[in-house]
């Protein structure tokens, strides 16, 4: 391999070639380190292109890497290059006539909330990490969050795409067209492709109306059963009015509630946290989901009669996260299944879990209204990353009792380097080889982020 600080010095700047840091080398849950040869962080999309053509001509592996807050192991590198997009964050145009924001792949996800927001407009993917995760990594890995219900996951909300391809060539269509049937649609092949097809470097991104009208709503339920009955009632009712259907257990509550020093609003074995937006201004909605709660017999329920109550009860459905880490290491399954399939799923692989594994923690909660769960797991006793000795054993159950519900094991935070030997559990092999040949077409040296996601 070339001297590669010298060679990159030829056409970057030295601000362009970074020291290693914990920041760029730790990955988000501190389980891998990278060990790259070199950090690049280019300043501009031709610095991007050259570094792309240097890699490709002298086979050199190259890691993208956003904000590093994946949990997959996607942006981990293994020797050559890992490559920060940190640098490229213009937000280039917002078009209210297209109803759309260009912006570049650094750029912060709550960066672009903001703009969107100043400019009148909603973008409204959000996400627990949205003040450092970056929209190239939302792109490369299909983000989801709290608003797939009404607005869908990234895939849905991504009108065009700038790519630099791994020979450096620059592929670019950011024209904010709403339809467009000409041919294959390319950009669908680098959404959720996790840098392994080439590097995103901009996106034109899809706009919609800021809300006018907020409800929210706390209901204590007793049995999964009911929340997916009151989730149908809800979309019968109030149809696409309906953003937000969050499934939080009483164990995911009690936590939160003890970290974020709020009291718990309602006592249930499980909770919904509901809201419901309207574009329009209707002065009426709180009342008329409060009548239709009591109507549907959800009398243990609240409606936040204030911002800072409505703020209370989203921080106790975020805090969820933040407050396991009291428990030690987890194991986390970043799920999916129907959603007629969710009780059933629960039901069955709780027992299965603590059959295997006595006293076993299971911190369920998620995203009802598209059928995916954070389901996390603790052993008992083993507090250090001593608990991924156990990984296998306990994905196996988890896993096969996913499959059984016809569901996926990866619904939106990808397969990255841990999970790519599930992958032909979920997809055929002739789904694998047709990937396979997508890879070799556009990367035949396999120097996109190798040794991810494909098994």
């Amino acid at each position: 391999m070339p001297n590669l600080y010298d060679r990159f010095l030829e056409f970057l700047s030295p601000a362009e070639i970074l020291e290693a840091t914990p920041a760029l080398l730790n990955d988000q849950r501190r389980r891998f380190v990278s060990e790259p040869d070199i950090i690049l962080q280019p300043h501009s999309i031709e610095n991007v292109q050259e570094i792309m053509r240097f890699c490709f001509e002298n086979r050199i592996p190259v890691t993208p890497q956003g904000g590093n807050t994946g949990l997959c192991g996607a942006a981990v590198a293994s020797g050559g290059v890992l490559l920060n997009l940190s640098k490229i964050k213009r937000i280039r145009e917002i078009n209210l006539a297209d109803n759309s924001i260009t912006v570049e792949a650094g750029v912060i996800l709550q960066n672009v909330q903001k703009a969107a927001s100043e400019a009148g407009r909603l973008f409204p993917l959000s996400l627990a990490s949205e003040g450092s995760c970056e929209i190239g990594g939302n792109i490369a890995c299909n983000a989801g969050g709290l608003n797939v219900l009404r607005y869908g996951s990234m895939r849905d909300l991504v009108l065009g795409l700038e790519v630099v391809l791994p020979n450096g060539e620059l592929v670019s269509h950011l024209q904010p067209l709403h339809k467009n049937t000409t041919g294959y649609d390319l950009r669908h092949l680098f959404i959720g492709s996790e840098g392994t097809l080439g590097i995103i470097t901009a996106a034109t991104l899809k706009l919609f109306a800021r809300p006018q009208t907020i409800a929210t709503a706390w209901v204590g339920l007793d049995d999964i059963e009911s929340a997916v009955q009151l989730l149908t009632a809800v979309q019968g009712h109030f149809a696409e009015r309906l953003t937000s259907f969050e499934l939080i257990s009483r164990y995911a509550l009690a936590l939160s509630s003890e970290f974020s020093h709020l009291k718990q609003p309602t006592d249930a074995n499980w909770h919904v946290l509901l809201e419901l937006t309207d574009s329009v201004p209707d002065a009426a909605l709180d009342e008329k989901l409060a009548e239709f709660l009591y109507q549907n017999g959800k009398e243990n329920s609240i409606i936040a009669q204030s911002e800072q109550e409505r703020l209370d009860l989203w921080t106790l459905r975020e805090n969820i996260s933040a407050s396991q880490r009291k428990l030690g290491t987890s194991i986390k399954h970043d799920i999916a299944v129907p959603i007629a399939q969710v009780a059933a799923f629960v039901h069955q692989c709780a027992p299965a879990l603590e059959a295997r594994f006595p006293g076993i923690q299971i911190v369920c909660f998620g995203h009802l209204g598209d059928g995916s769960l954070h389901y996390n797991t603790f052993l008992p006793d083993v507090l250090s990353n001593d608990a991924y000795r156990y990984e296998d054993a306990v994905n196996t159950i988890v896993y096969e009792h996913i499959l059984a519900c016809h569901g996926t094991i990866a619904a939106e935070h990808g397969i990255g380097s841990i999970k790519k030997h599930w992958l032909p559990s979920v997809r055929t092999p002739s789904e694998i080889a047709l990937m396979r040949a997508i890879k070799a077409q556009l990367d035949p040296h396999n120097i996109m982020n190798p040794g991810k996601l494909l098994p």
